[in-house]
């Protein structure tokens, strides 16, 4: 059997990571890095666990991409993630340089792209909306069952 690798794909790969964050408590984000068609890097939202706001699964992922690359860049490689990036991470992604960044869900309150595509590097393309709909619901979902689980505990 050939598999295709296309960005539906690997934001599959970032789907599932985004269901461990669920599973642990996490707001639902998931991020994979990819070079040569190669998942090199997998990590979800640990702000809770680890007790750290930086947590976010862009940074653990490319710390995790950086360790195995041997490299602070990310050059020829994409980065897959379940929501628009915050601006800190958008930050980071400016200075790791991947060659492009995908992202599922939009985020209209806490995204970067309202400040402009500029936060990320000029040469790293930008792709958006891959399996939106599947993104969106995951958290819309998780934070529909926090909302009911704090009503059951007041």
């Amino acid at each position: 059997m050939i598999e295709i690798y296309t960005d539906e794909f690997f934001m599959k790969e970032a789907l599932k990571e985004a269901y461990r964050a669920k599973e642990a408590g996490e707001v639902p984000v998931g991020a994979v890095v990819v070079s040569g068609n190669r998942v090199i890097a997998r990590a979800h939202n640990q702000t809770e666990v680890l007790g750290d706001v930086t947590a976010h699964a862009e940074m653990v992922a490319i710390t995790a991409a950086a360790n195995h690359l041997g490299s602070k860049y990310l050059e020829g490689c994409t980065v897959y993630v379940t929501l628009e990036p915050c601006p800190m991470c958008a930050g980071a992604l400016a200075w790791a340089r991947p060659d492009k960044v995908v992202y599922g869900a939009s985020d209209d309150k806490g995204g970067f792209m309202r400040y402009g595509k500029e936060m990320i590097h000029g040469k790293t393309q930008l792709q958006y909306g891959v399996l939106h709909d599947t993104c969106v619901k995951l958290l819309k979902d998780f934070f529909k069952e926090k909302r009911i689980e704090n009503e059951y505990l007041k």
